[in-house]
């Protein structure tokens, strides 16, 4: 069984109806949207026409949003119904980064997020969902996709049907009739400053980046604001636990690298356990409910890595103090092995998010398969800059080679992603809006490698002073990541 809907927009007026619906019988927030119509105009005077688009959630068969969620609060019910149990939720809103249709929002009243769920209670009652109900020309149907005598399934059986971002794979259960595809197809049609009746929702000010192709006589003329929800915080994990997992990667080879006495022996676990110690907070704080973290541990979803990541993070520190407790009790042989054990978890801590970041469907951007070694390179760039400073003198060759070899890999890695083919329009529109994305007057991306690559290399080549090269490595890659991470969440998804 499949609950789904038709929607036939060879009907359709554009009303509203179903999104006042919807907020009175659900109770949804000003702001939120459980279910939104769009507007398009295209043509140009005097030969234009408005088309529209009802959007919500398709209740996918394959839904991301219910992979991700670290706390099982989405579940795939047995008729189909993506449904969530706000109560569980603790706002990381990673479910908002999986949905490739942005059909879920944040209740900030609550601290938890919400979308459409089928008018589920009314379902149990043998109702219909309230959109249907209201609707004035019929244009919602609703019904078993999967019951071949069910009057939607026939419907979507006769009639020509189209699904949003079929390239996503998630199998949407909201079927569209009548539909242009420049409704359908995010960021195709302009999106002006102005919107019919207001000014178009500031969230994503970011200038549409020229080198993208639009429909430039077709004009979003109406559509709901769409929020950045990750930001600083996530940045600042990046960073923060690509030091932790550097520096440990880095630990079995500290005298090698120049360190000795005290900073040799403990210097880089202790740097690993006060970083990872910090991205966890991080972590914690960026939740809505910081309290409720707990619950990645008390009703994991192992299908997570956010849960899989959280537990990576655990294992990581039990070695790093394991390491430090053998060393202070003068075992330092059983010490230097446990180390070779941190070294690998400090690979697993700085990667895991590459496989987060893949279960991100919505974010085509972050689901690129050079993310994993690229966030491995970094790692053991943050763990040189973080450890240079405290090895022998100002001046040394093996901190200096590493620092240079991993800033010259990151860059590479860097100017491929943005520069490389891209396979979906989102994925490009992300790539392009790395270079949009500002900080102040800074151009993000752009400015953090020239700052993190030639400011790092110029210490150490050139003035010869590795120990300061910390300061513009690790401040290039912040703002590296803050591009990153915003690009990737400013294209439309709807």
């Amino acid at each position: 069984m499949q609950l789904g809907f038709v929607i036939d927009h060879e009907s359709c007026i554009g009303c509203h109806a179903c999104t006042v619906a919807c907020k009175a019988e659900n109770n949804v927030p000003v702001g939120g949207f459980r279910t939104s119509v769009k507007y398009v105009e295209e043509g140009t005077f005097p030969d234009v026409r408005r088309m529209f688009l009802v959007q919500r959630c398709n209740h996918c068969t394959k839904a991301p949003c219910v992979t991700i969620c670290p706390v099982n609060a989405l579940e795939k019910k047995p008729n189909g119904i993506v449904d969530i149990d706000r109560d569980a939720c603790i706002g990381c809103r990673a479910c908002m980064q999986a949905c490739p249709y942005d059909a879920i929002y944040l209740n900030e009243d609550l601290g938890a997020v919400e979308k459409c769920h089928y008018c589920a209670h009314r379902i149990e009652k043998n109702l219909e969902p309230a959109c249907v109900i209201v609707c004035p020309v019929g244009a919602i149907i609703s019904g078993d996709l999967h019951n071949p005598n069910s009057r939607i399934a026939q419907i979507a059986a006769g009639k020509e049907t189209k699904v949003r971002r079929p390239e996503q794979r998630t199998g949407p259960n909201v079927r569209y009739v009548g539909v242009e595809d420049v409704m359908l197809n995010p960021g195709q049609a302009i999106r002006p400053e102005m919107y019919l009746w207001s000014d178009r929702p500031p969230h994503k000010g970011e200038t549409w980046p020229v080198q993208l192709n639009v429909q430039r006589d077709a004009r979003v003329v109406l559509d709901y604001g769409h929020k950045v929800e990750w930001g600083w915080g996530v940045t600042l994990y990046l960073v923060t636990k690509g030091i932790a997992g550097g520096a440990a990667m880095l630990a079995p080879f500290a005298a090698m690298l120049g360190l000795e006495g005290f900073a040799a022996k403990y210097l880089p676990e202790l740097i690993a356990l006060f970083f990872v110690g910090l991205t966890g907070l991080l972590l914690v704080e960026d939740l809505k409910k910081p309290l409720a973290f707990i619950r990645l541990f008390t009703r994991p979803n192992w299908n997570s890595w956010l849960v899989k990541g959280a537990w990576v993070i655990n294992a990581f520190v039990g070695l790093i103090v394991a390491s430090l407790a053998l060393r202070w009790s003068g075992m330092d042989a059983a010490a230097d092995a446990v180390r070779w054990g941190g070294a690998l978890a400090g690979a697993a801590v700085a990667g895991y998010t590459a496989f987060l970041f893949a279960q991100c469907e919505g974010r085509d951007l972050w689901q690129s398969k050079l993310l994993l070694p690229h966030l491995l390179v970094q790692a053991v760039m943050c763990g040189a800059a973080a450890l240079v400073p405290f090895a022998r003198g100002f001046r040394f060759e093996s901190f200096s080679g590493v620092i240079v070899i991993a800033v010259l890999a990151h860059l590479a890695f860097a100017l491929i992603e943005r520069y490389r083919a891209h396979d979906t329009d989102n994925a490009k529109q992300g790539a392009a809006f790395l270079g949009v994305v500002r900080i102040g007057p800074f151009k993000a991306w752009r400015d953090g490698l020239i700052i993190g690559v030639a400011g790092a290399l110029l210490f150490v080549s050139l003035l010869q002073l590795s120990a300061f090269a910390f300061v513009p490595a690790l401040l290039g890659l912040l703002m590296y990541e803050h591009a990153f991470i915003r690009a990737g969440q400013v294209p439309p998804l709807s």
